[in-house]
């Protein structure tokens, strides 16, 4: 009889859970259809395939997840940490506190305050996830693009499934930033500044950490070798490895940007010729030939036709010449006046810009370098191509790219492994543990500024 009663008691304690459950599951799968609820979140879609793979059940309001529910909460508060704005992530209708009142009433009452609590901090932690891996104002994906599709195999959603399984749940979540070694400078430096004194850096230079950081999510790269150009502090980096080899560079004049791009080194060229870009020739060449005629051959430049057939130059051909100047083109032969110097390495983009030696190495003694009209030379060219071969596993290579560059002769070195290239926009850095500020050559801080100012 005692057993009978026991048996009974534990089966009536299992219908009324299970009735339970079947109404939380009702209550997630009705709010999720529901326009007004939906209208509230920045990714329903992935929110509804979240709950999906869930069975539609409480996330976060459970006691059984009581500590990972309280570690997702501090993440998101602490969002300021990371660079990022807790006005993201609906910090006006959840709080460490109302997870804790919702998780103690009784588990049949405020049903839909409570589904309604656990879909709006899933939003906020896929929210989070997204804005930590691929910043919030992304120029390639928007957030609708990113609710709705897999981004070279990242969906927020499945992260946080994967770090609701996992016994670290923070270092799960943690670990969708960018690994480059700019952006780890700047979560390292917060990491310490926020340990010591939990205060928030000086205003101005949060506000540059944040916009910095926003743009280093934007990078997608997990390379250990890499070519890193950041174009306000005029330098070029070369990581292999541990490595880090440091180059001065000239950059684009704000008429004529430098592009922001990722792409890759494939190959470089000895002793290369320069075919002039036609605006370069109409705008600024042209006007100097018409003056002085001479100035062709002193500067090793050469006109032709349409067809790739040199042209003389004499009185009559100016004159056709300026009448039509989109009928010609002009070279200049490789040699020490060329202006790609001794060697240039060449990478895929739309630009048609490229990386190039200079015949004026003088101009890498100025402090500001925005000179260029959109390629990037580089100083110490001859050790740049070399620390390119040898990461490349061809050291015995060198002495021939010596020899050709010396010589001018023309060589095409082609690299085993292509070496990414990435032309990004820093105006801050972490230089030996401290943030260092450079000038907004181009003025493309102001709208990110205005953006994230917008939202604090």
């Amino acid at each position: 009889m005692k057993a009978f009663l026991t048996f009974t008691i534990i089966l009536c304690f299992a219908i009324i859970t299970q009735a339970q459950n079947l109404k939380t599951t009702q209550e997630i799968t009705s709010s999720l259809k529901d326009n007004v609820t939906l209208s509230k979140l920045h990714s329903p879609q992935s929110v509804i395939r979240f709950y999906a793979r869930n069975n539609s059940e409480y996330a976060w309001i459970t006691a059984q997840r009581s500590g990972q529910s309280e570690m997702a909460m501090l993440l998101l508060e602490y969002s300021y940490r990371f660079g990022l704005s807790l006005s993201d992530y609906h910090w006006d209708a959840i709080s460490l506190q109302k997870l804790r009142k919702l998780r103690d009433t009784p588990a049949g009452t405020n049903q839909k305050e409570k589904a309604l609590f656990d879909i709006l901090m899933t939003d906020a932690l896929i929210t989070f996830i997204n804005n930590l891996h691929l910043g919030k104002y992304n120029p390639l994906y928007d957030s609708s693009y990113i609710d709705s599709n897999d981004i070279n195999g990242f969906r927020s959603e499945d992260i946080l499934m994967n770090a609701r399984q996992q016994a670290d749940f923070l270092k799960t979540v943690l670990e969708v930033q960018p690994k480059i070694k700019a952006y780890v400078d700047f979560q390292n430096y917060l990491n310490t500044l926020y340990e010591e004194n939990d205060c928030i850096a000086p205003e101005r230079e949060a506000e540059k950490i944040m916009i910095n950081m926003e743009r280093l999510r934007w990078i997608d790269t997990k390379e250990t070798t890499y070519i890193l150009v950041n174009i306000p502090s005029y330098t070029l980096k070369l990581y292999h490895q541990n490595n880090v080899f440091d180059f001065k560079v000239i950059i684009g004049k704000p008429t004529s940007k430098t592009p922001i791009l990722k792409s890759s080194i494939t190959y470089f060229t000895t002793a290369p010729d320069w075919k002039v870009p036609q605006s370069i020739f109409v705008k600024e060449m042209l006007p100097k030939i018409l003056k002085n005629p001479q100035y062709l051959e002193n500067h090793h430049y050469s006109v032709y036709d349409r067809n790739g057939n040199q042209v003389e130059i004499s009185s009559s051909k100016l004159k056709e010449i300026r009448q039509s100047p989109h009928r010609y083109s002009v070279r200049q032969s490789s040699g020490c006046d060329n202006a790609l110097g001794a060697v240039v390495f060449r990478f895929e983009n739309s630009y048609g810009i490229y990386l190039h030696d200079t015949s004026q190495k003088q101009l890498f003694n100025k402090e500001e370098r925005a000179l260029s009209h959109g390629c990037i030379r580089v100083e110490n060219a001859k050790e740049f191509a070399s620390l390119i071969l040898k990461n490349d596993g061809s050291a015995n290579k060198i002495p021939v790219l010596e020899n050709a560059m010396e010589e001018y002769k023309r060589e095409d070195f082609v690299l085993k492994q292509p070496v990414p290239i990435i032309i990004t926009y820093l105006t801050c850095l972490i230089i030996d543990g401290k943030p260092v500020l450079y000038k907004d050559i181009y003025h493309l801080d102001d709208s990110l500024e205005i953006k994230f100012n917008q939202n604090k």
